[in-house]
């Protein structure tokens, strides 16, 4: 054990739980004291790799930690988190945070109760791309957002507005600061039983509106967000990491680093458009979002993404589902 590491564990090795163990056991300020996986055979193979500890039942793995990553299918997240948090144990949730709305509220309710964290792993919010936004003052007016991918088989358990759609969701409610207006939304069924494709318009109460397309039969991976503002528009490619500013600035000296258009005339004065493309930092996103949720339960950090944060993106996937359905039948 590190001295004043924090006693982890994984609950569910499966196809993300397995980097899960990997990046606590690598965390310097994480003690990974072992993994519990109703797939006994599967949770050794992971073990193995890490030279972790395989606890029989999901009891004694709490006993032994301070907090739990939950890397489970949807359908147990509020199950086996309500049980990590009346223990009093930290939880880190894959998204989406629960199944419903009324399990999310609950588990917040709970977590007030015992005093404990509850982090969602929206990990598109470490996106270098989007992270590369930070110096910029935002306040869009319209923001467009496009996430498609080719079909597979996993996933395809949920609706795409909770497997894929969410992730856009949580990006859209963090760089928006006002509540959510109104909501208009439509989608089909291609390839399952559930929704394949959706679409939705979202006004805000400041009067931003964002269109959000998800897709899960496409050829190609696509994933981007196009913001646009007063005087600045900006596009981001989350699969490439590559993120274009271009501004409308009086003072093309007050840009040095940016390409600069020749001047025009815009109400009498002469404005230049500047372009930008901030530098973009690598580094591995789990990584980093557990690392935060290690130091958030250490008290030197807050969650990236909190349980109020992931409560509120599934709301409105909710919200978009059901009209999707209404709209279906």
């Amino acid at each position: 054990m590190r001295n004043n590491s924090v006693k982890v564990g994984v609950i569910g090795v499966g196809h993300l739980g397995q980097h899960h163990v990997k990046h606590y056991a690598g965390l310097h300020n994480a003690d990974l004291v072992g993994i519990y996986d109703s797939d006994r055979e599967r949770a050794e193979s992971i073990a193995n790799k890490t030279q972790s500890k395989v606890f029989n039942d999901l009891e004694t793995l709490l006993d032994a930690v301070e907090a739990v990553s939950i890397v489970t299918p949807t359908r147990f997240h509020s199950d086996v988190a309500e049980r990590c948090i009346s223990e009093g144990k930290h939880v880190f949730i894959e998204k989406p945070i629960t199944k419903t709305l009324e399990e999310a509220d609950k588990l917040l309710l709970i977590a007030k109760e015992k005093g404990v964290l509850i982090q969602v792993g929206h990990i598109e919010r470490l996106n270098p791309a989007l992270l590369a936004l930070k110096p910029y003052t935002l306040n869009p007016k319209f923001i467009e957002i496009q996430r498609l991918a080719p079909f597979t088989s996993r996933g395809t358990d949920v609706p795409v507005v909770l497997d894929l759609m969410i992730h856009d969701i949580d990006i859209l409610l963090s760089l928006v600061d006002s509540p959510v207006k109104t909501i208009r939304a439509t989608g089909l069924s291609i390839l399952t039983d559930s929704v394949d494709i959706a679409h939705a318009r979202i006004r805000f109460g400041n009067g931003t509106v964002a269109s959000i397309m998800s897709s899960r039969v496409a050829k190609d991976k696509v994933r981007k967000v196009k913001i646009f503002q007063r005087d600045l528009y900006a596009t981001i490619d989350l699969l490439l990491g590559l993120t274009e500013v271009y501004k409308v600035v009086n003072n093309p000296d007050d840009n040095p680093d940016a390409l600069i258009t020749a001047p025009f005339d815009y109400g009498g004065s002469e404005r230049f458009i500047a372009y930008e493309k901030p530098a973009t930092t690598s580094g591995d996103a789990l990584k980093m979002e557990l690392d935060n949720f290690i130091k958030s339960v250490q008290g030197k950090e807050t969650p990236i993404v909190t349980g109020k944060a992931g409560r509120d993106a599934l709301k409105v996937a909710m919200d978009i589902q059901r009209m999707i359905i209404q709209d279906i039948h």
